[in-house]
C-alpha cells in the first residue's frame, strides 16, 4: 500500500516547484567581471591612475571561454540573468529529486531475487 500522505505531499511540491519556473525571467549562463586599470599617470609623472570600471561578462561556449565586453547597465542585466540562471538550476535540480522520489513510490519494481544459499560444508 502507497503512503497517500507522502504521494499528496510530492506532488503538491512539484507543482509548487512548476510555479515557481514560471515566474523565472531571463537566464544567462557564466558570470561577470569587474576590471580596474591602473597607470602611471602620462599628465603627472610618478602618480597612477586608475581607468574603468571595465565589466566582461566570461561564460564557456563549445568548451572554449568566451569573453564580451559590456556597459555598466548590460552588466546589471546580465548579473540578473545570471542569478536567475541559478535560482532555475536549484529548481530543477529540485524537481529530479521529488519526481525520483514520485516515481519510485507509483511504478513497481522489479522483484529481487533470493541469493544462492552456500552450505556449510563449502565453507569450511
Amino acid at each position: 500500500m502507497l503512503p497517500q500522505t507522502e504521494l499528496a505531499r510530492l506532488h503538491e511540491r512539484l507543482d509548487r516547484l512548476r510555479k515557481s519556473l514560471m515566474r523565472i525571467g531571463p537566464v544567462a549562463q557564466g558570470s561577470i567581471l569587474q576590471r580596474t586599470i591602473r597607470r602611471t599617470d602620462p599628465s603627472r609623472p610618478g602618480k597612477m591612475k586608475d581607468y574603468g570600471p571595465y565589466y566582461q561578462w566570461t561564460r564557456k561556449i563549445a568548451g572554449r571561454t568566451a569573453i564580451q565586453n559590456l556597459t555598466a547597465l548590460q552588466a546589471t542585466a546580465y548579473t540578473r540573468g545570471i542569478r536567475e540562471n541559478r535560482r532555475l538550476e536549484k529548481i530543477v535540480s529540485e524537481m529530479r529529486t521529488v519526481s525520483l522520489k514520485l516515481l519510485a513510490l507509483t511504478t513497481p519494481g522489479v522483484a529481487k531475487r533470493r541469493g544462492k544459499r552456500k552450505d556449510a560444508k563449502t565453507l569450511s
